[in-house]
């Protein structure tokens, strides 16, 4: 007797196209949601470092004796001169007060749409430096530059303030100046789009955050220091989420070789036999 051993091979199902265009929606919703949660989270430091503008004083002239101890370069005397170059403060006060937030929104939602491997990453990365922003914020709260003798408060002199005309004023805490998210955001940007694109142009993007860093000093928002811990926050973020992220696709790599190389679990033998 002759036998015949046949395989049942299961047929793919087809994508259900409409649960997967809703299901997008619904996470740029949930993914909006999350960032305006912490958003919202990081105002709060306003409120709880309102009463702190004794200790803000005092902090900011330690952090300028700091300074001179380590030899950096005099930040009143960078903004003298920037002051000479006409309409050169009125730029930099547009870019401070229109860059920062919206260009960093864009490029997120952009990852979320066009690149969400690469978008996972980022709103960790972006998410923990803000987190360890706030922690320095209420801990250690620092009057920014143009509260100081010695500056000029660039806003204030051109009537482009995005603060408000005392210390209380407006929504942002004024009292935040270590470590600035303007530099730190900014490289942290700068670094997304690098990753996420593969144009030989990208890397002009290096450029954003050198640009930050000059207008944040020359505005008088933010000291040398503010800007240089910014840095050296989000570099080990950047690293450790870029890491993390490597591991994962590695194992789902793996994963779906050994997938692909096991027998079809829907692949029955159906055995017939003939006299």
């Amino acid at each position: 007797m002759a036998q015949v051993t046949l395989e049942r091979v299961g047929q793919p199902a087809l994508p259900e196209l409409g649960r997967h265009r809703g299901g997008g929606i619904w996470r740029i919703v949930r993914e909006v949601a999350l960032l305006a949660a912490l958003f919202g989270v990081y105002n709060l430091g306003r409120f709880l470092s309102a009463e702190h503008s004794g200790s803000a004083i005092r902090h900011a002239h330690e952090l300028i004796r700091w300074e001179a101890w380590l030899g950096l370069p005099s930040e009143a005397t960078l903004q003298h001169h920037a002051l000479q170059v006409d309409g050169l403060a009125r730029i930099a006060n547009l870019f401070y007060a229109t860059v920062h937030f919206p260009l960093t929104a864009m490029v997120l939602l952009w990852l979320m749409i066009r690149r969400p491997a690469e978008y996972g990453k980022a709103r960790w990365a972006l998410a923990s430096l803000t987190g360890l922003a706030l922690i320095g914020h209420m801990f250690f709260p620092l009057a920014p530059p143009r509260m100081m003798p010695g500056w000029v408060d660039t806003g204030v002199l051109l009537g482009q303030s995005v603060y408000g005309p005392s210390t209380h004023s407006g929504i942002a805490n004024q009292f935040a100046a270590m470590p600035s998210l303007h530099v730190g955001w900014a490289l942290m940007v700068a670094v997304f789009l690098i990753r996420a694109t593969r144009s030989r142009w990208r890397w002009l993007w290096i450029a954003h955050p050198l640009l930050t860093f000059f207008v944040v000093v020359v505005t008088a928002n933010h000291y040398w220091l503010d800007g240089l811990v910014a840095i050296a926050l989000a570099v080990p973020l950047l690293l450790i989420f870029d890491s993390s992220s490597a591991r994962t696709r590695k194992g789902s790599r793996s994963s779906t070789s050994l997938a692909a190389a096991a027998p079809m679990s829907n692949h029955r033998p159906i055995s017939s036999s003939r006299p």
